[in-house]
């Protein structure tokens, strides 16, 4: 899955607008109920900056959408997965490995993260698991900051706030897991 590119930007803030006056919410009702700041979404749906996933699923469940409402997203029902593209220039890109089973609760993806892209502060219900493949990452909970390199790994709460920053000239490659249904796979009633 590709989050918009600078591009699309325009698409999506397009969408998340509409559908935020479609229901007769201000930005400060949707900050309220994703966690978000009001400058933030105000940012977001001016198409000056793009949200991370975790942003995008809190907007989504602030406005009672599937995050499939704001992006296309890779489906998977095997238990096996195929190499993507590789990622886009200006945002994240998410290579899906997990699957939806019965009693399944994880959720994994490879994370390309590009040069200078910090995620917005974020905390949501669960818990990660980052591993860096390939380059070095900032990651920093709950106000404490950590500089991964290749090989290192962090596993923490997720209500914590935390938030990640590419601080580098290179891309870095994650392994992510989490228990934050972050594809949507469980959120039937919004389909």
């Amino acid at each position: 899955m590709n989050l918009p590119t600078g591009a699309q930007a325009p698409a999506l803030a397009k969408r998340l607008r509409e559908r935020r006056k479609h229901l007769g919410l201000t930005l400060k009702d949707v900050a309220a109920l994703s966690g978000l700041s009001f400058s933030f979404i105000s940012q977001v749906e001016r198409g000056r900056t793009l949200p991370s996933i975790t942003s995008l699923v809190a907007l989504s469940k602030a406005l009672g959408a599937s995050i499939n409402m704001f992006l296309d997203q890779p489906k998977s029902d095997s238990i096996d997965t195929r190499r993507a593209c590789a990622p886009g220039p200006s945002a994240a890109r998410y290579e899906r490995l997990s699957t939806r089973f019965p009693g399944s609760i994880l959720n994994g993806s490879i994370i390309t993260e590009p040069p200078g892209r910090k995620t917005e502060p974020m905390a949501h219900e669960g818990e990660e698991l980052i591993y860096i493949l390939d380059g070095s990452l900032t990651v920093e909970v709950a106000g404490q900051v950590y500089v991964l390199e290749e090989g290192d790994s962090l596993h923490f709460d997720s209500t914590r706030k935390h938030l990640t920053w590419n601080h580098t000239d290179q891309p870095a490659r994650m392994l992510h897991a989490c228990t934050m249904d972050y594809f949507n796979d469980d959120d039937e009633r919004l389909r």
